[in-house]
């Protein structure tokens, strides 16, 4: 009898074979190889975190830095690769999202939905 391990198990080997994380991983290997747009993506995803960690630290984020960041991801998104890999992830994130939505029904018969007022 398989276990719920084994469950995440063929899970995960599910989602390695989707078209989804197929196509996320393609592009990820073109940006890899293309020295221009990694650049362009390790920058932007520094100053995305950067300004998390601010933010987790309570730390006010300045006019400018939110400007910065702003023409940061315009410029990001004007780079073909880079846009259809952050398309790419969103599509990803939808289905992961899902996923979670559906192992978490049985808590939520228990417990009600996060979502529910109390």
């Amino acid at each position: 009898m398989s276990t719920v391990y084994d469950k995440a198990h063929e899970l995960k080997q599910a989602i390695s074979e989707s078209e989804e994380f197929i196509a996320l991983k393609a592009l990820h290997e073109q940006i890899e190889a293309d020295d221009i747009a990694k650049r362009l993506l390790d920058n932007f995803r520094q100053l995305q975190l950067d300004l998390q960690q601010k933010q987790m630290q309570g730390i006010q984020i300045t006019e400018e830095e939110a400007q910065k960041a702003q023409q940061q991801f315009e410029l990001v998104q004007q780079h073909e690769l880079i846009s259809k890999l952050m398309e790419a992830e969103q599509r990803l994130s939808v289905i992961i999202g899902d996923l979670n939505r559906i192992i978490t029904e049985p808590l939520e018969a228990i417990y009600g939905s996060p979502n529910e007022q109390q």
